[in-house]
């Protein structure tokens, strides 16, 4: 396909992104898509459990450590890092869902959960969609059902059919 389409599965603070994607991620697979998955953390977060070797050696003082199995591996590094440097580290995704990056110009899902928030916080220009439990409705912006996965999937497949006949 290229390179990866990014977007960003948005909302405030316990909204139901995290829930989002991981109830996409098998419905965007089944569709023969990669995904991968960067978060932001806006506060400092422990990269290992502590106890672990790779988090003792953390705690140590290590600038970095890695671990790694025949199929996967974890790097994790003590230096300033972005999300364009994230989005590089996964060429071979079809697909990188950010989780987060509200006030950001990516493209977006904007979850609004009601019991959390009552209306999107992201800029109204880079919404795709709303996904919400409310009855919202902003001109030209779908608005998906909170619970219904499989309607924001339908609409990230559409959308990433449309980019690539567009830069076909």
């Amino acid at each position: 396909m290229g390179k990866p389409l990014v977007i960003a599965v948005s909302g405030v603070k316990n909204s139901g992104k995290t829930t989002l994607i991981e109830a996409m991620l098998p419905l965007l697979a089944e569709a023969g898509l990669r995904v991968a998955v960067i978060k932001h953390d806006g506060h400092c977060f422990d990269p290992d459990p502590p106890g672990t070797d790779t988090g003792r050696f953390m705690a140590a003082g290590a600038a970095g450590t890695a671990i790694f199995d025949g199929e996967k591996f974890k790097v994790v590094k003590r230096q300033p890092v972005t999300e364009a440097f994230l989005i590089a580290q996964f060429p071979e995704a079809d697909l990188i869902l950010l989780e987060g990056f509200k006030y950001t110009p990516w493209p977006k899902l904007e979850v609004v959960r009601g019991e959390i928030s009552q209306a999107p916080v992201s800029d109204l220009a880079t919404l795709l969609a709303l996904v919400t439990d409310l009855e919202l409705s902003l001109p030209g912006i779908p608005t998906l059902p909170l619970g219904k996965p499989q309607a924001a999937a339908n609409l990230l497949l559409d959308y990433i059919q449309k980019e690539r006949t567009r830069h076909a």
